[in-house]
């Protein structure tokens, strides 16, 4: 079976590529960047530009679109729409010409929006930021496509809780190293629950559906569970880290005119921080999703949520955490 991905340069990519060729499929990948560990099996192109695009873009069984901007602090705030929304686009146009009839969109649950009550993928949207705004209009161009065709296509959208897992320098990965290097700060009372992803789970769950060459429209959150709170996560790291974090803790309303300091600061400097606003409210939101769907399926995931955690725990303790 040939997949072609769009974006598997990135962090996800590179372990869904890598989780791909373990079950022999043949691979594709096309990114504006050159894949640092599958170069023969990449080529390079924008999604911006079609041009590009179609030269790039193959006949397949599979096209998974995994490219996106996703960072909290892009800027202008318009390249969400150029890359998340337009991209959409483009893949739609190309794979119409290139005869191809199944997706599957990685979209995000930051469409259901913050301190929401267990969103299923029945709930209501409401994005709060730009890039949950362009990725739910992505979702909706995937949608309208494969509306037109329902009995000739297959569409999977699965929307990841925040992914983390070695190699990535995100929001999970700034916490787990400030707590490894006893920098870490609490903000607020650390009560909030967080779901979460463990990145080789979700690249395997990718995997999955396109084994399983799932057929008409199919939406899945995608969450290791148990939940935890921000206090749960200290003490897991504790346990991988073998002592005990004593953070300082300062209230949330300090925490957020601090990350508005540091959105000023930017706006002057010209330059990006590890602490912003955003950043801040993400911290300290209750970001828990149900992810029912997916054990309609019969997923299992390969490791439970304690250690995936271990594991990015100690890739950043060795030194090994460096981006894919």
């Amino acid at each position: 079976m040939k997949v072609c991905i769009i974006g598997g340069s990135g962090f996800i990519g590179y372990y869904l590529i890598k989780e791909l060729l373990s079950q022999d499929f043949d691979i594709k990948n096309i990114d504006k960047n050159q894949s640092a560990n599958f170069t023969n099996f990449t080529s390079i192109a924008d999604i911006r530009e079609p041009e590009s695009l179609a030269e790039s873009l193959q006949p397949c069984d599979w096209l998974v679109l995994l490219a996106a901007e996703h960072a909290d602090n892009v800027t202008p705030t318009s390249l969400y729409y150029d890359v998340n929304v337009n991209g959409a686009k483009n893949v739609i146009d190309i794979a119409e010409q290139k005869g191809i009839k199944k997706i599957l969109f990685t979209s995000t649950v930051a469409v259901y929006g913050l301190n929401k009550v267990n969103p299923t993928e029945h709930s209501p949207t409401d994005p709060f930021n730009h890039y949950g705004r362009s990725k739910f209009q992505a979702e909706e161009i995937f949608r309208q496509w494969y509306n037109e065709k329902p009995n000739e296509r297959s569409l999977v959208i699965i929307r990841p809780t925040v992914v983390f897992g070695p190699g990535n320098i995100g929001n999970v990965y700034n916490l787990l190293h400030q707590i490894a290097i006893d920098k870490f700060l609490m903000i607020g009372r650390g009560g909030n629950k967080k779901s979460m992803s463990y990145v080789e789970n979700v690249a395997a769950f990718i995997t999955y559906c396109i084994q399983h060459d799932l057929k008409g429209y199919n939406l899945f959150n995608y969450a290791d569970k148990p939940d935890l709170t921000t206090r749960e996560l200290v003490q897991q790291a504790e346990v991988a880290l073998g002592k005990k974090i004593l953070p300082l803790r300062v209230p949330y309303w300090l925490g957020l005119l601090g990350g508005y300091g540091f959105d000023l600061l930017s706006k002057l400097t010209g330059k990006k921080y590890s602490i912003s606003s955003v950043r801040i409210k993400k911290f300290c939101a209750t970001t828990q999703f149900s992810s029912v769907h997916i054990n309609e399926t019969g997923f299992k995931p390969a490791f439970t949520l304690n250690q995936g955690l271990e594991i990015t725990m100690k890739s950043i303790i060795n030194g090994n955490d460096k981006r894919k």
